[in-house]
């Protein structure tokens, strides 16, 4: 198995570890579950999610995939999808003190927005272009 090849399924299974843990983390933070509390699940979703970047970076760079190029259109869109998801992941998983239900409206369009990440990197073509 080539370079790319490895790395791709690296990223593939640190994006399914991820989607696990958010739904996890919003089960456990919804049934006041003290799993939620647990040190591991303050630091192990970082990990993962340092090495999902880490590799995405890799994967752009064999690829020669780079956002905000018209051949990358795809990707900057992933990429705001990104950030649109960590902001609601935020809203959805943080300590601040929010009600259930906006915590229950950002998991679900967090749940949304992955879907769309998924489907941008799955069929590389631009939703908005």
């Amino acid at each position: 198995m080539g370079a790319y090849a490895a790395i791709k399924h690296l990223h593939i299974l640190t994006v399914v570890i991820s989607v696990s843990l958010f739904v996890l983390r919003y089960w456990w933070q919804y049934r006041a579950s003290p799993v939620g509390q647990k040190r591991w699940v303050r630091i192990v979703p970082h990990i993962n999610d340092t090495v999902l970047l880490l590799s995405g970076a890799a994967l752009m760079t064999i690829a020669r995939f780079w956002p905000f190029t018209p051949q990358g259109a795809w990707l900057t869109e992933k990429l705001f999808g990104v950030i649109i998801y960590i902001v609601l992941g935020f809203i959805a998983l943080g300590r601040r003190p929010r009600s259930q239900q906006i915590r229950w409206f950002a998991f679900l369009l967090g749940l949304v927005v992955l879907y769309v990440i998924i489907k941008l990197a799955t069929t590389k073509i631009p939703l908005l272009g």
